[in-house]
Formats: C-alpha cells, sequence, structure tokens
C-alpha cells in the first residue's frame, strides 16, 4: 500500500499541533516511519512540506526539527488572520453557493443553541468547521490554503479562553452569513473583522515547554497514518 505524503504531513502536523513532538525536538525520518507505519520517502517528502509551512524547520549537524517560532511571529499570526479572514467573507458574499449556505445557517443554529444550553465543549468545534466553511465559500484556493495554515498554527501556540457569553459570539456569526447570503461584501468583510479582532483577546500564548531539546520527544503511542481512499 502506498500511503500518500500528504496524509503523513497531517499526521506529523497534528501531532506538532498537539504537542507529541516538542518546539526544537528533532525529526528524524526513521523514527518518523516507524511511527506512522510508512516508508522514510513520503516521510521525507512530508518534512519538505512542512518546512514550507513554518512548522519544520532545517538545522545543520539536526536535521530537520520542530520549528520554534518567536512571541512577536504568533503575535503576526493573529494580525494576518484578522486580514485574512475578512476578505474571505466579502469574496464569499460574491461566490457562495447554496449549499454553502445551507452548511453556514445550520452551523450557526447548532452552536446557538448549543450555547444557550451551555454545552460549550461541543462549541470550539463547530466554531472550526464555521470559519473553515466560510473559507471554503470564498472559492479562492490560495485563501482557503492560507487560512487553514493559519488555523492550525494558532491552534499550536495559543490556548484559547471561552467567551463570557457564547451566544453573542454566534450571534456575530449568524451576521456574517446574513451578509454572505445577501451577497453583501462590504457588510460581511466589516462584520467578520469585528468577529476576528473580538476573537484574537481571547488567545493566550501557551507556555513554552521545559525540558530537553534534541533528540526525538515523542509523547504519544505510535500509530498508523490514515489510509482510507489510498489506492494500493
Amino acid at each position: 500500500m502506498r500511503i500518500p505524503a500528504h496524509s503523513v504531513s497531517t499526521a506529523i502536523r497534528d501531532d506538532i499541533v498537539s504537542g507529541v513532538f516538542a518546539r526544537g525536538s528533532r525529526l528524524t525520518e526513521e523514527v518518523l516511519a516507524r511511527r506512522y507505519g510508512v516508508s522514510r520517502v513520503p516521510v521525507r517528502e512530508a518534512l519538505r512540506t512542512l518546512e514550507s509551512e513554518g512548522f519544520v524547520v532545517s538545522r545543520r549537524h539536526a536535521g530537520a526539527c520542530v520549528a520554534e517560532p518567536t512571541d512577536l511571529e504568533a503575535a503576526d499570526l493573529l494580525e494576518v488572520r484578522t486580514l485574512l479572514e475578512p476578505l474571505g467573507a466579502a469574496r464569499a458574499a460574491r461566490r457562495r453557493t447554496e449549499a454553502h449556505l445551507k452548511v453556514l445557517r445550520g452551523l450557526v443554529r447548532l452552536g446557538h443553541d448549543r450555547a444557550l444550553r451551555g454545552e460549550g465543549e461541543d462549541l470550539r468545534p463547530l466554531g472550526g468547521w464555521f470559519h473553515e466553511t466560510l473559507a471554503q465559500a470564498s472559492g479562492s484556493p490560495g485563501l482557503i490554503a492560507l487560512l487553514g495554515q493559519l488555523q492550525h498554527k494558532i491552534a499550536w501556540m495559543y490556548v484559547v479562553e471561552p467567551p463570557d457569553r457564547p451566544v453573542d459570539s454566534w450571534a456575530e456569526r449568524g451576521a456574517i452569513v446574513d451578509a454572505v447570503a445577501r451577497g453583501d461584501a462590504d457588510r460581511a468583510r466589516a462584520l467578520a473583522a469585528h468577529h476576528a479582532e473580538r476573537a484574537a483577546a481571547a488567545h493566550r500564548l501557551r507556555p513554552r515547554p521545559p525540558g530537553p531539546r534534541a533528540g526525538n520527544l515523542v509523547r504519544g503511542p505510535q500509530h498508523s497514518v490514515n489510509s482510507t481512499g489510498v489506492r494500493t
């Protein structure tokens, strides 16, 4: 079975974001291949992809290592997102399909209902799906890819404090969807900018993990890459 490099990239990225691989730790092809049950070829390709995305760096005499973004670089991530999400909302107002609107409205309705019931543990993934769908509705592959990378990096670098009034947060999302449905790009951009700025204020930098910076700090069990749909 041939495992594609993008599946390996996803697996390594998820482990970096979740802290399985500590910042600054080495990522050797042999250990990664054994961990994910693949050959070293897709691992090598995956590391190149993750280096281009900023999750991995190549160091002389050490090879591939998990990147260690500075606090300034982390702050830049939030600022860039506050610029790109409004652009995505404006484009979605011009390019969305009825299928996009159906999903967005369903997510808003579900998020609002669960916020009213105080089911806060479900709201974060719902919010992520909402913004992912809104980006998809922009019809811009480059913008979708950038926002996806930002989302992974922000989850890696930050802890998000839940809003004091989650119902208000979902009301803001509902207003964005209404503007997108009307094709009002300026209104969608303004509402998305306000929502992004409020969301950015709830982010707190994760503390840098202590411990050694060399070697492979693997904190989770070994597992195989999900190969569903992979051609044999």
